[in-house]
């Protein structure tokens, strides 16, 4: 693949994204999918964390509860991505939130410590529709969107996450408190059915399932398509870089368990009328909302300094990278949950920009035939992290180790993706530069 020309560091207004959400119809209808799906989904994920401590009374479980919502679309990643290259990425879609509508439904059937168990088989189903789901997700943007709004798309999307986590953790919080898990349950299983009706209603060309041939059972376990994906990333190596960008979050995983742990330990909210039990789950969606909070800040404000140059949005993965280090390294030291709130901001303004300039990386080198499988790639790689991280630190919190211990050493670790991410990116540039002169 030929080195990619350096793009000119075009500034982002606010007004490109009122422009791309009034005028595209298609990114339109995505985006409010995405709102009214990721907000059920934060309402959900916060009552499932909370039902299996009170329950259980170990933090090993909620870390394997999320990684069941991880793991499996590693392993699932290659089958996931051969099905978004050969058959239409809107159909997997409504596919996919139509399934998870039923799953969330059959988590009301979890009433006690003895149906407990159904958490876990109910969760990775739903994890493996969502591997589904996310690379035909990402996969569809260049589709829809002209190529100097893809930055712009990405960061909106990002955004969009972020304030439906802050949304979500906080108001989700509230809701379970005030109405029961019950609730949630239901809200979430409706909000799969508004995404995949919104979904249903875009109409957009889709170049690589017309040039497939039709997809067969037996493709299932062809690894042929699989094997094609791997030599295409690894012929750029920037691009291949870029694959393993978010794998390299290495706080994502231990935050869910820090976040639930913290919440019960440290930073429970003291209100009249509300029992421990309630302030703790009140005090975990302060630090999730703070999360979200970060998350909405990062790329709003590294995208319009990015622009749409390459040298950039790699430079900005670095920062990012050394952004979380310090939040999560002063996270274990916060005094209170307004300080812990504060470092979470923090660090997580550089991981979700991490993660939109990663994912503009790999729109703007990728074809549209091998999307689906790069993508797949791309989420399978960051949650085998996350779901190692996860147990890892759920393994050493139910061992006494302090939680702020675990979360300044998350902190700590993250020198590791700094120091992988210079050296690919200056060998990245480095054969560039032999290419030109050759």
């Amino acid at each position: 693949m030929d080195p990619q020309p350096e793009r000119a560091s075009t500034s982002i207004s606010l007004s490109a994204y009122l422009r791309l959400v009034r005028h595209n119809r298609n990114f339109r209808r995505l985006w409010l999918a995405q709102i009214v799906s990721e907000i059920g989904d934060w309402f959900y994920t916060l009552a499932i964390y909370s039902l299996l401590l009170q329950l259980t009374g170990r933090a090993s479980s909620v870390a394997l509860a999320l990684i069941l919502q991880v793991l499996p679309q590693t392993f699932i990643g290659p089958v996931a991505g051969v099905v978004n290259d050969r058959v239409r990425r809107k159909r997997v879609m409504i596919t996919a939130d139509l399934a998870r509508m039923v799953i969330v439904f059959a988590m009301l059937l979890v009433r006690s410590r003895s149906t407990v168990w159904l958490v876990y088989p109910l969760l990775l189903l739903e994890t493996l529709m969502a591997a589904f789901f996310e690379p035909a997700r990402t996969a569809v943007v260049p589709n829809i969107t002209a190529r100097e709004d893809a930055l712009v798309a990405n960061t909106l999307s990002s955004a969009t996450w972020s304030v439906n986590l802050l949304i979500g953790a906080s108001v989700g919080g509230v809701v379970a408190a005030l109405l029961g898990r019950d609730a949630v349950f239901v809200l979430n299983a409706l909000s799969f059915l508004a995404s995949a009706i919104l979904i249903r209603g875009m109409s957009f060309a889709e170049p690589h399932a017309k040039a497939a041939s039709p997809l067969r059972v037996r493709d299932a376990i062809d690894l042929s398509p699989v094997v094609e994906g791997i030599r295409y990333v690894r012929q750029d190596r920037g691009l291949f870089a870029a694959v393993f960008a978010k794998a390299g979050e290495l706080m994502i995983g231990p935050s869910w368990v820090l976040f639930t742990v913290m919440g019960h330990q440290y930073f429970h909210v003291h209100l009249r009328g509300i029992d421990p039990q309630r302030g703790a789950m009140l005090g975990m969606s302060l630090l999730l909302g703070a999360r979200g909070m970060g998350a909405v800040v990062g790329p709003l404000f590294s995208a319009r300094w990015a622009g749409h140059s390459d040298k950039r949005l790699r430079l900005g993965i670095l920062l990012g990278y050394l952004t979380i280090g310090v939040g999560y390294f002063g996270l274990g030291m916060a005094p209170n949950v307004w300080v812990a709130c504060l470092w979470i901001i923090l660090a997580h303004c550089g991981g979700s920009t991490v993660w939109v300039f990663s994912t503009t990386l790999l729109q703007f080198n990728t074809d549209d035939r091998f999307r689906g499988r790069v993508f797949s790639a791309d989420l399978g790689f960051s949650m085998l992290t996350i779901a190692i991280g996860a147990y890892l630190c759920g393994y050493f919190l139910d061992r006494g180790v302090s939680a702020r211990v675990v979360a300044s050493t998350t902190g700590l670790l993250m020198i590791l993706p700094v120091l992988l991410w210079a050296w690919a990116t200056r060998r990245g540039r480095a054969t560039a530069v032999s290419a030109e002169v050759g």
